[in-house]
């Protein structure tokens, strides 16, 4: 990072009152002690009790729309709510105030909430092997490669996966962070930042861009295509939730359908691309094709090994660039739902 980059002032500024609570100074250790005590060892109820409900995430109502076009079958308790909500810090901050229970995110929010001091486990996993991201620049930029990133405004959201894939196409291509300037933003802020010039290039979702240069590619805005991945899709919750041994045994039948819901969209392209991209997000047929010719194969480990890996070396390279502190992430994982996911599926979606 620049050496006139001040790390505490852009930690304070991105992470906001939430963090305060926490006490950023020494919470990476005291959450790592907390989260080892705290992590339930309770065998899981075999039946979810009568009454147990829970709060979900679902972004843009993919959840419900996934189930409903499956025709999967009702889930054993209530969904007292499905929260419109994706991005890992609103998730982290909603998972504080407790009016959510259970989030679909990357594998970068859970070590955010670590940093924070907050106490939250991974219980399934989806495996992505292409990338879900590219780099989009500005109107009228002249960036052809990440190599011309040097000395430019790069937007980087600390707690979110585009920031990570930010930071590990940094490192494939020879730059070091003082080669370029990280303009602290979250990714909701992306598209403004770039149409108004304020950061040269963004992460953007394969979903986003087609908009994008539909709107900007006349003038002079372009992609550039990485092969950097964000490996992990994921299902997390709070702690405290998953000490509920009713709450606990609602997540664990709702790992199923999540999974199988994500399976039957993969299958079904056509009726996905009608009913969720051009109903729901105002895009064109080709436009929805073009997204769907991207997505990643739905791939559910029954074994957490590599998660585990690729979440330490991503935990390793925040910690490189000073943004948290350096800590064992396998306290990161409840173990308990280990396989649930890939048992739910068939062979094919098994990795």
């Amino acid at each position: 990072m620049p050496a006139t980059y001040d790390r505490r002032v852009f930690l304070t500024s991105l992470l906001g009152a939430a963090a305060g609570v926490a006490g950023l100074s020494g919470c990476a250790e005291s959450s790592a002690a907390a989260t080892a005590k705290g992590a339930s060892t309770a065998p899981l109820a075999s039946e979810v009790p009568a009454g147990t409900s829970l709060k979900i995430s679902s972004f843009q109502n993919v959840q419900q729309l996934q189930f409903k076009l499956a025709n999967l079958p009702a889930l054993p308790f209530k969904v007292s709510d499905w929260l419109n909500i994706g991005a890992g810090p609103d998730v982290i901050n909603a998972f504080r105030a407790k009016s959510l229970d259970l989030a679909n995110n990357a594998g970068i929010p859970p070590i955010q909430a670590h940093f924070q001091g907050f106490d939250a486990k991974i219980v399934a996993i989806n495996i992505t092997r292409k990338p879900n991201y590219l780099f989009a620049t500005k109107p009228g930029s002249d960036i052809r490669t990440v190599a011309d990133f040097r000395g430019r405004k790069l937007a980087f959201s600390q707690g979110q996966a585009q920031g990570v894939v930010l930071l590990r196409a940094l490192k494939k291509a020879g730059l070091a962070y003082d080669d370029v300037k990280l303009v602290p933003l979250t990714s909701n802020q992306f598209l403004t930042a770039l149409q108004s010039g304020q950061v040269d290039v963004a992460p953007l979702g394969n979903t986003q861009a087609p908009a994008y240069l539909q709107q900007y590619a006349s003038k002079g805005a372009r992609t550039v295509t990485t092969d950097v991945v964000d490996l992990l899709n994921l299902l997390w919750a709070p702690a405290s939730v998953l000490n509920d041994r009713a709450k606990a045994a609602a997540v664990a039948a709702y790992i199923p359908q999540w999974a199988q819901g994500q399976v039957w969209q993969y299958e079904h392209p056509d009726v996905w691309n009608e009913e969720f991209y051009v109903k729901t997000q105002n895009l064109n047929l080709d436009q929805a094709r073009a997204i769907t010719a991207l997505a990643n194969k739905p791939l559910f480990p029954p074994s957490w090994a590599e998660a585990v890996r690729w979440e330490q070396e991503t935990a390793d390279l925040l910690a490189e660039g000073g943004f948290v502190k350096k800590f064992d992430v396998s306290s990161l994982f409840d173990h308990r739902f280990e396989g649930i996911a890939a048992k739910s599926v068939a062979a094919e979606y098994r990795k």
